[in-house]
């Protein structure tokens, strides 16, 4: 791992990648379409390069949504055109709110580029149908869009009746015509290796020439590192069945999911038992995205301070209880709403205590501390 690879990542590893997509969606994949990158992150900001061109360029955002999304498009000089997740929906996506989005947009004179999709969601947990996802392909094939499919947690699912289905399959399923990019990574399902930076972008219906700048921006950097690319073909390849290993992998993966999907409907429950909380169900990807009312104490101080009200909370109960969450404004959430993200990670000992902790801090912050 110590020498340069090829600029798109090792054709080896490619291979892998390959073969792991032919079996999941049913239809050959190309290795010369794989990118392998330092991260996830890096393939998408690749990919909105090419979409961004000058300031009147738009991507389709949703909100809330991991704000790698909206940083790149303030650093490449293009615009955010922000779309609604339903909340009362699940945090679905309503194809009457991406019409209301890209017609402002174009009223305003801007051109809409493509859209992005986080699907599992982050940091809002919700799994796609795919009557939804249907809609959605089809809606950017009307307007001319290239798809930004961020699949990143598609190993993480945990309500009983949803699966993941990648917009690549259906893509092709529904013949569409339409540039999708679908985004994966080894920073999450069970393997968590945030810190090795490996990822990759899958380019489908992407003219070549297309690719070929592709290659050329990843040629200035010479090539992602070369661990995170095996790290990236080694989560997609399993132990082969019936090998040595196989039997304790699936032991320690199935240990892995029981205990999410468990997590996810007990974080679920005592959120929405505290007064004032309200959560949609977690039914994939790591977090819990609860809506939450603010009053007194800390509504006050957040007015005083010009600051967003959640982001006033969070910092008080982590200086109250050491709990760590980030607030829902640093995700984007429709106006008068507050909400804020905890991942569902820790041990379900240590997560009793974590929702015990945020019930009674919950419960008292209208008051204060000054007793």
């Amino acid at each position: 791992v110590g020498a340069y690879s090829h600029s798109k990542g090792h054709k080896v590893f490619r291979d892998e990648v390959a073969a792991w997509l032919t079996e999941r969606d049913g239809f050959e994949a190309d290795p010369d379409d794989i990118f392998l990158t330092d991260g996830a992150s890096a393939a998408v900001k690749m990919v909105m390069q090419l979409a961004v061109r000058g300031p009147e360029d738009g991507v389709l955002l949703p909100i809330p949504q991991y704000p790698l999304y909206s940083a790149t498009m303030t650093l490449l000089g293009g615009q955010s055109v922000g779309y609604y997740l339903d909340e009362e929906a699940g945090w679905g996506i309503d194809i009457q709110e991406l019409e209301r989005a890209i017609g402002e947009f174009k009223k305003s004179g801007g051109t809409p580029r493509a859209i992005a999709v986080i699907n599992p969601g982050n940091p809002t947990g919700q799994v796609l149908a795919r009557e939804v996802m249907e809609e959605v392909l089809k809606f950017a094939e009307r307007e001319k869009l290239m798809v930004l499919a961020d699949e990143v947690y598609q190993d993480n699912i945990h309500a009983d009746g949803k699966e993941f289905i990648s917009f690549r399959k259906l893509a092709k399923e529904l013949g569409t015509t339409t540039e999708v990019f679908s985004f994966h990574s080894v920073s999450k399902g069970v393997t968590g290796e945030c810190g090795l930076r490996g990822g990759l972008v899958h380019c489908y219906n992407v003219d070549q020439g297309v690719i070929d700048q592709m290659y050329k921006l990843s040629s200035i950097s010479l090539c992602s590192n070369v661990l995170g690319q095996a790290l990236m073909a080694s989560v997609v390849t399993p132990p082969p069945a019936g090998g040595p290993s196989r039997a304790a992998w699936e032991a320690e993966r199935d240990e892995i999911y029981s205990a999410l999907k468990r997590k996810a409907k007990r974080v679920t429950e005592r959120l929405n038992n505290i007064e004032g909380i309200s959560c949609q169900p977690i039914e994939g990807a790591m977090y819990a995205f609860p809506k939450v009312t603010i009053k007194g104490y800390v509504m006050k101080k957040a007015i005083s301070y010009a600051t967003p009200a959640d982001q006033i909370y969070c910092l008080e109960m982590v200086e109250r209880t050491g709990i760590v969450t980030v607030p829902g404004s640093g995700f984007g959430q429709k106006p008068g709403t507050f909400h804020f993200r905890m991942t569902i990670l820790p041990d379900e000992e240590t997560l009793e205590k974590v929702l015990d902790d945020i019930e009674k801090f919950h419960n008292e912050h209208p008051a204060g501390w000054f007793a």
